[in-house]
């Protein structure tokens, strides 16, 4: 349908990709007018959640970066993992919340601490769970053990009392809170000192990203080298293709209509 409104006579990769993206992040919002100030605190946003999976071993191999709004998000930065995964690892956690605090670090590093936005409002909320988690579930934490604690404020419905009683001591539910939060600063840490470690790669990406609106993993990688994205519109058979199908005889001249003869030759 995509290809067919963009009169083309091809499905290419591109439009597969658009789908997808319209599928998971939902549909673009380019009539939400931005200002140039939006934007690039977008840019820089997203570009340090980019360069923190780059520079993180851990981190999935970077899918694309945009700054077009799509659904309630401003930009984002997608990874996908190189396979099918049924376990998380405590060190690609660990990497996961360093990447998620890279956008709030560049833009207190970019435009400082006074002008930070209210953009990553999900990153603060996705680290703070994840962090819970590990703590609370997932046996992630030295000082409180493996032990599961419940939410405290959880209801049940189950023909059980409305109100859940505590599960956990307050000094215990304080605990949680101080492993939190230290599993949160550590990420942060790590995501200042690899901005400010690559904080040329950061305005080279930012710069591109204004630029393109839309860059792939491969096309990160070239921007950060210095390079010129260079894309191709796929509509027409490649050069290649083209060339294959030029027949390598002249055709034989077409019969004249009867009646008329051939043109005569000087000399």
């Amino acid at each position: 349908m995509l290809a067919a409104r963009l009169s083309k006579r091809v499905v290419a990769m591109a439009e597969f990709e658009f789908a997808k993206d319209k599928v998971m992040m939902g549909a673009e919002r380019r009539s939400l007018v931005m200002s140039d100030a939006e934007k690039e605190m977008t840019a820089f946003h997203e570009a340090g959640h980019a360069i923190c999976s780059l520079y993180e071993p851990e981190c999935d191999p970077i899918h694309k970066a945009t700054i077009i709004p799509r659904g309630r998000a401003l930009g984002m930065v997608m990874s996908l993992p190189e396979g099918d995964r049924y376990s998380t690892s405590k060190a690609k956690m660990v990497a996961q919340l360093a990447m998620a605090m890279g956008g709030r670090v560049a833009e207190e590093l970019t435009f400082g601490p006074d002008k930070v936005s209210n953009g990553a409002s999900g990153d603060i909320k996705m680290a703070t769970d994840m962090a819970r988690r590990m703590v609370t579930e997932w046996g992630m934490s030295k000082n409180l053990g493996m032990i599961a604690y419940g939410d405290n404020s959880q209801e049940l419905f189950l023909g059980h009392s409305v109100q859940q009683n505590k599960s956990v001591s307050e000094h215990t539910a304080q605990e949680i809170d101080r492993e939190i939060k230290e599993i949160i600063d550590t990420a942060y840490a790590k995501a200042t000192k690899v901005l400010t470690d690559h904080a040329e790669e950061l305005n080279r990406l930012a710069r591109g990203l204004l630029e393109y609106e839309t860059l792939s993993g491969d096309e990160i990688r070239t921007v950060l080298r210095g390079d010129p994205v260079i894309r191709r519109v796929v509509d027409e058979p490649a050069p290649e293709q083209r060339r294959a199908s030029v027949p390598t005889t002249s055709p034989k001249p077409s019969a004249l209509p009867p009646g008329l003869d051939p043109a005569p030759q000087p000399g």
